[in-house]
C-alpha cells in the first residue's frame, strides 16, 4: 500500500522541492520507503507500505529500457497469474511484487490491461518517449485518486494535500460541491469541495498527452438481474466469497480481521478462517455500557472462530477533541460522517498489532443492509396517501420528546415523514443526509445553489419516477460507498499505516449480485437475504438475528456533553466569521436548538466543525483572491499529524 502524486510541467522549470514537499505530505501512507522521478516534463513521487515482497518493488518502478514509470498505490491480487502470461510473452521480471506486473501489463496491453486486474489500485503510468501519462481507479473506488488541470498541466495524488501543497493551485471553496456536502455529509463525485480538485471516478482511466486531457469508463455497475434458482444463487455467492477472501489473505506482513459483530465481517472471518491454520487476528472497538454496544456479538463470533482478539472500549474519556482534530487533517476531503471517530481508534489499535486487515465495507450497498432501502419502499406507500395527513403526522412528530440515543425512534420518525414530502430521488439523499433545504438557505443566505433537485441535477441523475430497489443500490454503489464509506476507511486507516482490503468488493462479487434479483437481496423487513440464508450454517443464529447497528459515535449524546466545551469552541463566532461561509446568527440558532434538547442535530453540527475546522486548518478560501499559505505556515501545519 503506497501513496502517490506528481505533476506534469515545462521543461525549463525545477521542480524538485516541490514534489519532495507533496510527497512528504502522503508520508503516513507508506513510511517503509520514499522515491523520486524527476524528468524534463514530469515529477512523480511515492511513499511505500511494505505489505508484498518486503525486500525489492521499491518506487517509483521503471521499465528495463527507462521509456516507461510506474507509481502505484494497492494490491493486485491476481498479479502472479498475470506475470506467468506476461512472461510467456517475453516480459523479464526483477521482483516478485505486483507493481512491477502492473507495470509490464501496461506496456503489454496499454489501458486494457486495466480490466485485467482484481483488486484495489490508483495508479499513474508515464512514457517518456511520448510525453503521456495516464491515471487510473478501481472498479469501486477503493483507492483514492485526486487530480487537478491547471493550464496546459495536470496535477494529481491519493489525498488532497498532494494538491494544497503545490504552490501553483489556488485552494477556494465550491459552492456547488459545499451544497452537496450540507445535504449529505459528504461530497459525491467527481467533485471535490475545492474548485478546480476533482476526483477520477472509479473505473476510469485518464490520459494527459502533451497538455490534453481526456478520460474514459474501463468498468461500470450494471444492474442485469436474471434468474436464479436458490440452489444455484447460494452456490455461486459461497464460491465468489470464498474466493474474493481467499486472494485477500496474501500477504508477507502479520494481518488480522475488523470484527463488528455483524453479519458481514462475521462472513469475512468465517471464509478466512477455514483457509487459515493458525488462529488470526481480530479487532473490534466496543462502547460498554450502552444500548448499542455490540461486544456481545463480536465477543462471540472471536471465541467461536479461536481468534486472536484485541478490543478497545470507546468512550468519553479518550482524547476526542485531539482525535478530531487530527481526523480533519487526515481526511482532508471533509466528511461529516462521526463513524470516522470509531474507525480512527480502531486503526490506531490495529497497527500495533498488524500491517493489514480485511474489513466488511459494501454489503450493505450490494445486498440491501442500509435501513433506507426499507425506507424507500416504505415512503412509496406513503405517498399514496394525502399530502396533508403526512404533514400532520410530521407536525405532530415533532412534538415527541427528543432522545439523547444515538438514532433513536423519534429522529428515524421525524426523518421518514419529512422524506415522505419529497420526490423518490430527493427522499433517497435525505434519509442519509443533514441540513434540509431551509437550513441551508439560513446558513448561506441564499437558494442560489441550496435545494435538493439541484442536488440531483448536480450529479447528473434524471428523476426516477418509479424507482425500485436496484436502482438505489447502483446510486449508492456509485457515490455514497466510494465517496463516503470507502473515503472514510482509506483516509482513517492510513493515518496509522494500515492497510484495509475490503474482499466483499472483488468486482466479480459485485457483478453477481447485481445480476440477483431484489427479492434475493431485501424481502419485507429482511435485508441481504441470500447472504443470511447461506450463513445459516456457518454463523451463530444470535448474528444472524442481530439487528444493524451503525458503525458511529452517539453524536448527538457527545455533542451536549464531553464534545460540548470543543463544538462551541470550534463554532464560535469568530470561527465561523473567520470562515466566511456561514451565517453566525444561523449557526448560533442550531446549536441552541441542540444544546437545549429542541432538535437533534448532532450530524448537522458534526458537519459544520468539519468544515469550519478543514476550512481554518486548510486555508480553503471563501475568497478566490486570498493568497496560498506561506512554508512556514504549511510547515506549522503539518506538525499537527
Amino acid at each position: 500500500m503506497c501513496g502517490i502524486a506528481g505533476f506534469t510541467h515545462h521543461e525549463r522549470a525545477a521542480h524538485g522541492d516541490t514534489i519532495r514537499r507533496i510527497t512528504a505530505s502522503i508520508a503516513h501512507r507508506g513510511p517503509d520507503q520514499q522515491g523520486f522521478f524527476e524528468s524534463p516534463n514530469i515529477s512523480l513521487g511515492a511513499v511505500r507500505l511494505k505489505v508484498i515482497d518486503l525486500n525489492d518493488g521499491d518506487q517509483p518502478l521503471t521499465s528495463d529500457d527507462g521509456d516507461t514509470v510506474i507509481v502505484f498505490n494497492g494490491e493486485i491480487y491476481n498479479y502472479m497469474a498475470l506475470r506467468r502470461e506476461l512472461e510467456n510473452r517475453g516480459h523479464k521480471f526483477r521482483t516478485r511484487c505486483d507493481t512491477e506486473t502492473l507495470l509490464a501489463g501496461f506496456r503489454e496491453w496499454d489501458t486494457e490491461c486495466f480490466s485485467k486486474f482484481r483488486g484495489m489500485f490508483a495508479v499513474a503510468l508515464w512514457s517518456e518517449s511520448r510525453r503521456r501519462l495516464v491515471l487510473a481507479r478501481d472498479r469501486l473506488g477503493i483507492k483514492p485518486l485526486y487530480y487537478s488541470v491547471r493550464g496546459n498541466n495536470l496535477y494529481f495524488g491519493s489525498e488532497l494535500k498532494a494538491l494544497f501543497f503545490h504552490p501553483e493551485l489556488p485552494r477556494n471553496i465550491d459552492l456547488a460541491a459545499l451544497s452537496s456536502f450540507l445535504s449529505l455529509n459528504y461530497v459525491p463525485g467527481p467533485s471535490t469541495l475545492v474548485d478546480g480538485m476533482r476526483k477520477l471516478p472509479p473505473g476510469h482511466w485518464l490520459e494527459w498527452h502533451q497538455g490534453v486531457v481526456t478520460t474514459q469508463p474501463w468498468w461500470q455497475i450494471r444492474m442485469q438481474p436474471r434468474t436464479w434458482s436458490e440452489a444455484e444463487a447460494l452456490e455461486e455467492l459461497a464460491e465468489r466469497l470464498r474466493a474474493a477472501v481467499s486472494e485477500s489473505l496474501v500477504s508477507d506482513v502479520p494481518m488480522g480481521v475488523w470484527l463488528s459483530g455483524g453479519l458481514d465481517s462475521s462472513t469475512i472471518l468465517h471464509f478466512a478462517a477455514a483457509q487459515n491454520s493458525a488462529p488470526l487476528k481480530t479487532f473490534s472497538v466496543s462502547f460498554n455500557g450502552r444500548r448499542f454496544d455490540e461486544s456481545r456479538w463480536f465477543r462471540e463470533v472471536a471465541d467461536c472462530y479461536g481468534t486472536d482478539h484485541h478490543e478497545l472500549d470507546l468512550n468519553e474519556k479518550l482524547d476526542l477533541a485531539g482525535a478530531f482534530e487530527k481526523i480533519i487533517w487526515h481526511c482532508d476531503e471533509p466528511s461529516a460522517d462521526a463513524g470516522a471517530v470509531p474507525v480512527w481508534f480502531l486503526a490506531q489499535m490495529t497497527r500495533r498489532h498488524a500491517t493489514v486487515a480485511l474489513s466488511g465495507e459494501g454489503m450493505d450497498e450490494l445486498m440491501a443492509g442500509y435501513v433506507t432501502y426499507r425506507a424507500d419502499a416504505y415512503a412509496a406507500a406513503m405517498r399514496r396517501t394525502p399530502i396533508a395527513l403526512r404533514r400532520t403526522l410530521l407536525w405532530t412528530a415533532r412534538l415527541l420528546p427528543v432522545s439523547n440515543e444515538k438514532i433513536g425512534f423519534e429522529y428515524k420518525l421525524k426523518r421518514f415523514l419529512s422524506g415522505s414530502l419529497l420526490p423518490p430521488l430527493e427522499a433517497h439523499f435525505h434519509w442519509n443526509g443533514s441540513l434540509e433545504w431551509q437550513q441551508k438557505v439560513a446558513l448561506l443566505g441564499t437558494e442560489r445553489y441550496y435545494n435538493m433537485p439541484n442536488l440531483g441535477a448536480h450529479l447528473g441523475l434524471k428523476r426516477l419516477s418509479r424507482p425500485a430497489l436496484n436502482d438505489w443500490l447502483a446510486l449508492d454503489q456509485k457515490y455514497y460507498l466510494p465517496d463516503n464509506i470507502l473515503t472514510k476507511c482509506d483516509r482513517m486507516s492510513m493515518a496509522h499505516s494500515v492497510e484495509v482490503r475490503p474482499p466483499l468488493l472483488d468486482h466479480r462479487l459485485v457483478e453477481f449480485t447485481a445480476s440477483l434479483p431484489p427479492k434475493m437481496k431485501l424481502r419485507g423487513a429482511r435485508t441481504k437475504v441470500l447472504l443470511r440464508d447461506l450463513m445459516k450454517a456457518g454463523l451463530p443464529p444470535s448474528i444472524l438475528r442481530k439487528p444493524k447497528e451503525g458503525f458511529d459515535i452517539p453524536v448527538h449524546e457527545w455533542l451536549r456533553g464531553a464534545l460540548k466545551p470543543f463544538l462551541l469552541e470550534v463554532l464560535s463566532k469568530r470561527n465561523v466569521q473567520e470562515c466566511g461561509i456561514f451565517r453566525p446568527v444561523a449557526v448560533e440558532h442550531l446549536l441552541r436548538e441542540h444544546l437545549e434538547g429542541r432538535q437533534n442535530l448532532g450530524y448537522s453540527l458534526w458537519g459544520l466543525m468539519t468544515v469550519t475546522q478543514w476550512m481554518k486548518t486548510f486555508k480553503i478560501h471563501a475568497d478566490a483572491e486570498e493568497a496560498p499559505r506561506t512554508e512556514s505556515e504549511w510547515a506549522r501545519i503539518n506538525t499537527v499529524a
